[in-house]
């Protein structure tokens, strides 16, 4: 369980709970919730815990062994986290850490073969290509756990026997089934897809007007109407990068130009996502807005178990709205979109400079229209390469967080 302490972590370990004779944690991981983490550890008894730092790692410890749990073995560090992911005993990987600190420890699950259950969406916006090589060569299965993700994924045909775990192969390893790569389009190949439809709430600032947004508080953009999220993605939500970030990842995911994905805004988070086909047809997967449901689903895959979701109550819902994004109040949808499209390490430039611009936000150094205002102009800063190599993408990425502190100590935003 990577990012065990976050609300995918936690909603995770509540599926896993549920089912004591199915799964079993092996590890557990934080990078600096040292009590949520000990209280993980008394509850579930890992074999292994991992934390962030030495002195976390020696505290941990020693409560471990005043509880009398101290066959649990305490690590720390970040090849830690790689060491736990590819570990023998480990079957399935929840790969949930935010941010870009997610990526090594995520790939390493992927080259180990494992299940990775994908919650960290930064992992392919930063490598996308070598990401998904990395997945057909190890045959590692790889299910998405975005809630909208996961929803295409349902709503695409043939993905009930594409990849089933007795054959070895990777789910997305099969996505030329469904979907046909960049410019060809989908093809025949997609069995008939035309579009992917990725709903956003729209956050909560939907229908505020352009000057209002300059006084958003930190505190107003991490109260997502639907969503119970960590302040950083909150942040995402609010601003639409959230949605940029998804993008991205489900043209990784399922082989898909930017073209043919579309974003809708759905502010009652009940449809999740959909799937358009050629003769016209629209297959919506709908659910309350719960991450216990697609994580139920990637646990379970390919059946299916209780999550502990209430059913959902169409006649309590009433009603469901949809419009378009508005990309002039919320830029950085476009910022996104245009990363994509210029391709190599301008994704990964771009996921950096938005971790900068958040963390900046969320201490009150910037406002919040200075989010889209920085990254714009770090990108405009920065080059573009081919993302050939994880050297490659990690260099930029910490050319993109230089540009944007040095950005942040030359002027307001």
């Amino acid at each position: 369980m990577l990012g065990a302490t976050g609300s995918i972590g936690r909603s995770t370990l509540d599926v896993v709970a549920r089912y004591p004779d199915s799964y079993r944690l092996h590890a557990a991981t934080a990078q600096h919730s040292k009590e949520a983490l000990l209280e993980i550890c008394l509850r579930f008894r890992p074999r292994v815990a991992v934390i962030g730092t030495m002195e976390d790692a020696d505290w941990l410890r020693s409560r471990l062994r005043s509880a009398g749990a101290d066959d649990i073995e305490v690590t720390y560090g970040k090849s830690a986290l790689q060491e736990v992911s590819s570990a023998d005993a480990v079957d399935t990987v929840m790969a949930a850490i935010v941010g870009a600190a997610g990526l090594m420890p995520t790939l390493a699950a992927v080259e180990a073969g494992k299940r990775v259950l994908l919650a960290n969406k930064e992992s392919l916006v930063m490598s996308g290509a070598l990401f998904m090589d990395a997945v057909a060569r190890s045959g590692a299965t790889l299910l998405p756990i975005d809630s909208e993700h996961n929803a295409i994924y349902q709503c695409l045909p043939s993905q009930s026997v594409a990849g089933r775990p007795e054959t070895g192969q990777s789910v997305t390893g099969h996505a030329e089934r469904h979907l046909q790569v960049g410019q060809r389009g989908f093809g025949s190949a997609g069995q008939g897809v035309s579009r992917l439809l990725l709903t956003a709430s729209g956050g909560p600032f939907r229908e505020w007007p352009q000057e209002r947004l300059a006084s958003v508080t930190p505190e107003q953009a991490c109260a997502h109407p639907n969503w119970s999220m960590g302040r950083k993605i909150s942040v995402d939500s609010a601003t639409l990068m959230n949605k940029g970030l998804e993008l991205i990842e489900a043209c990784w995911l399922f082989d898909a130009s930017p073209r043919q994905v579309e974003i809708v805004v759905h502010p009652q988070s009940i449809i999740h996502s959909m799937v358009g086909y050629s003769d016209g047809s629209v297959i919506a997967q709908m659910g309350n807005p719960d991450m216990r449901t697609p994580i139920a689903y990637g646990l379970a895959w390919p059946d299916r178990i209780d999550a502990g979701v209430e059913p959902l109550d169409l006649f309590a819902v009433a009603r469901l709205d949809f419009e378009a994004p508005d990309e002039v109040r919320f830029p950085c949808l476009r910022l996104a979109r245009e990363a994509i499209e210029a391709g190599g390490t301008a994704p990964a430039s771009l996921n950096a400079a938005n971790e900068v611009a958040v963390a900046a936000f969320l201490e009150g150094r910037i406002s919040f229209p200075g989010i889209g205002g920085l990254i714009e102009e770090t990108l405009s800063a920065t080059r573009t390469r081919a993302a050939d190599s994880l050297d490659v993408i990690l260099c930029e990425d910490a050319e993109a967080r230089r540009i944007a502190e040095a950005l942040l100590q030359q002027r307001s935003f």
